[in-house]
This record gives structure tokens, C-alpha cells and sequence, in this order.
């Protein structure tokens, strides 16, 4: 017994002596090896060694345009991987550690893209779950980063497609603005009703339910026994809604 457990023991040192004597591949690489190592691994969606290859070319040449492609090419794979909170600080990285870089344009995409695929069926939560306590953040965080990326570079390949995810969150983000109206509505709260459709007019201008904040905001000043509001409101409303007709 003694004798098999003293050759079980040469066999694993022998077995971990191979392993620390074999040649390391990447030892002698220049960057552009790394980097064409990690596009291959990418092109596989091997992402695990697309990572790998990239953090190890920043890790040996931190400087120089091989090490800021891989920076975006990193965003990229987080992206790829589903795993957007990585794909986010890896954009911030970028955009505070080269911000005079025409990439930038890019990284601001790729953040507001990770965060637009967040979305998780929000507005088809149903009563009596209160749809204030729904996080729509990373919805808010999207189009704060298509935000940037149109006003700082309304001229980059980007933009069209960043203002159309603008347009959709806008909407989206309106609508949930007024779900949770609708549901302080239905409870008579009316003050939180009318502040929830405030924040429809002033945060989303242009949306494509400001009428039904509007006509909400008539219905809840009527509640609260506030004609003079109610009669403003609708002014506004008729002014700059002819042709709405409240949904019965």
C-alpha cells in the first residue's frame, strides 16, 4: 500500500513539474499578437479568451492604440456575454481614461445599449403589484448615455440609431410615469397621481402619452376640488391636443 501511494505521489509531482516547465506561448508576443489572438477568439465566440488575451495586452502594453482597441473590444464581449454592468464600467473606463478619443462616440453607444437591453417586460406588470416600486433605472441610465452621445457627437454613425432607442425609451419611460399614476389614481392618491404625470411633461417632453397626463392631471384636480387647476390644464390640453379623446 505504501509503495503504490509513494508512486501516486512521484506521479503528481511529476504531472505539476510538466505543467510549470511548459512553454508559455504569449510570453514573447508583441501586441498586435494579442490583439489579433483576441479578435480570433472573438470571431469563435470563445469569449472567455477573448477577455484573456485582451486584458493580457493591456496588461504589457498599457499604452498605445493596440491597448485602447482592446478597451472597446472588451466593452464588446461584455456585451456579447450578457453581462451588462461589466459592459457599462468597461464604457466609463474608457470614456474618463481617453476622452479626447473619437471612440468615445462608441463607448457612449455600447453603454446605452447594455443598459436598453436590461429591459425586462416592466410594463407588463399587472395590479395589484405597485409598478412604483418597478426599477427603471437602467432604462433611465440608457437614455441619459444616447443622451450624451447625440449632443456630444450628433455627427458620429451612432447618433441615428441612438435617438430612434431615445425615442422608444421616452416612450416607455412615459408610460410608466403613468402607470404608476393610474395606480395612485385608483387608490385616491391624487396628489401623487398628478406629481407622477408632472414628471411625464417636464422629464419626457414630447412623448407620446403627455395627452393622457394631461387629461389625468384634469381628472385628479377635479378630485381634489381644484377647478381653477383642472380648467388650465385643459386649456393646455385642447390648445395642444385638439383631435384627444379621453379613453373611457
Amino acid at each position: 500500500m505504501q509503495i503504490w501511494r509513494y508512486a501516486a505521489i512521484l506521479t503528481l509531482v511529476a504531472t505539476l513539474a510538466a505543467c510549470a516547465s511548459a512553454p508559455d506561448e504569449t510570453k514573447h508576443w508583441t501586441a498586435e499578437q494579442y490583439y489579433k489572438a483576441g479578435e480570433q477568439a472573438l470571431r469563435d465566440s470563445n469569449y472567455t479568451r477573448a477577455l484573456h488575451m485582451f486584458d493580457s495586452l493591456r496588461g504589457h502594453y498599457p499604452f498605445g492604440n493596440y491597448a485602447r482597441q482592446a478597451q472597446l473590444e472588451t466593452i464588446y464581449v461584455y456585451y456579447k456575454q450578457n453581462e451588462p454592468k461589466s459592459a457599462v464600467e468597461a464604457s466609463q473606463r474608457f470614456i474618463k481614461e481617453n476622452p479626447l478619443s473619437p471612440q468615445v462616440a462608441y463607448a457612449y453607444y455600447m453603454q446605452g445599449l447594455a443598459n436598453f437591453n436590461v429591459r425586462s417586460g416592466i410594463m407588463d406588470r399587472l395590479f395589484p403589484v405597485d409598478p412604483s416600486r418597478v426599477d427603471v433605472k437602467p432604462l433611465k441610465e440608457s437614455f441619459a448615455a444616447f443622451k450624451k452621445l447625440v449632443e456630444k457627437y450628433p455627427h458620429s454613425e451612432y447618433a441615428p440609431d441612438a435617438r430612434r432607442r431615445m425615442i422608444f425609451l421616452r416612450n416607455e419611460l412615459a408610460q410608466h410615469e403613468l402607470y404608476v399614476a393610474h395606480f395612485y389614481m385608483r387608490r385616491g392618491a391624487y396628489v401623487a397621481a398628478i406629481n407622477r404625470c408632472k414628471v411625464v411633461l417636464q422629464e419626457y417632453p414630447g412623448a407620446a402619452d403627455t395627452p393622457r397626463a394631461l387629461s389625468m392631471m384634469i381628472e385628479a384636480y377635479g378630485k381634489l376640488g381644484m377647478p381653477d387647476l383642472a380648467a388650465q390644464t385643459r386649456k393646455v390640453l385642447n390648445l395642444n391636443y385638439p383631435d384627444y379623446h379621453p379613453r373611457q
